[in-house]
């Protein structure tokens, strides 16, 4: 896939993760989420932390800062804004060509820039989603991107559960819509989204 297409999917998610964030209810960060020993305070600053430092922070080949690791976003009542804005600032610095080259060290390995990237877009739909469902909301992105997941899903999901990232498959129709089939196939059910926004 070239980088303009992947940059696109970038832009698209973290306009809909903005979106979502938005959606959050001061109250319903105390309340559980569907990630394992999460509430959704838990869930969101992890999202904040890695999908918008984290993401602007590989463009830049830097290390997250122990300040931001263990900052809660969530503290300002303005998080939501603010993690809108490092979502763009992230975004723009990944519309530089010449980021999307060489590797970016992780600290204990190093990996392609671009498979950074693409997996950092994945956490942004899939905890996005997880969020999403948790606060009686829907993720909403295209087929396009929604493929894009699922490929990046099935590419690096035996290297996620190693790390206990994804649960085990969730069954699914083969002609599911494709950001199910990508939920299912990270270890969500993608029926709890339906079930959230009924109540």
């Amino acid at each position: 896939m070239k980088n303009d297409d992947m940059h696109s999917y970038m832009i698209e998610c973290a306009a809909e993760a903005a979106r979502v964030a938005r959606g959050v209810r001061a109250a319903q960060l105390l309340e559980p989420s569907y990630c394992s020993h999460w509430d959704v305070r838990t869930l969101v600053n992890h999202w904040v932390l890695y999908t918008s430092h984290g993401l602007e922070h590989r463009a830049l080949r830097k290390q997250l800062s122990e300040e931001l690791t263990g900052r809660d976003f969530t503290s300002d009542p303005g998080w939501a804004r603010a993690y809108a804005e490092q979502l763009d600032r992230a975004v723009a610095a990944w519309d530089d060509p010449t980021v999307w080259e060489g590797e970016v060290d992780l600290g204990t390995a190093k990996m392609p820039a671009a498979d950074i990237a693409s997996m950092i877009v994945k956490e942004m739909a899939v905890h996005g989603w997880d969020v999403a469902t948790a606060t009686g909301q829907e993720f909403r992105i295209s087929d396009g991107a929604a493929r894009f997941v699922l490929d990046v899903v099935d590419t690096h999901a035996d290297l996620y559960r190693q790390y206990d990232g994804f649960a085990d498959p969730v069954p699914v129709s083969d002609d599911a819509p494709v950001f199910e089939r990508a939920l299912a196939h990270s270890g969500r059910d993608p029926h709890l989204a339906h079930t959230a926004m009924d109540q």
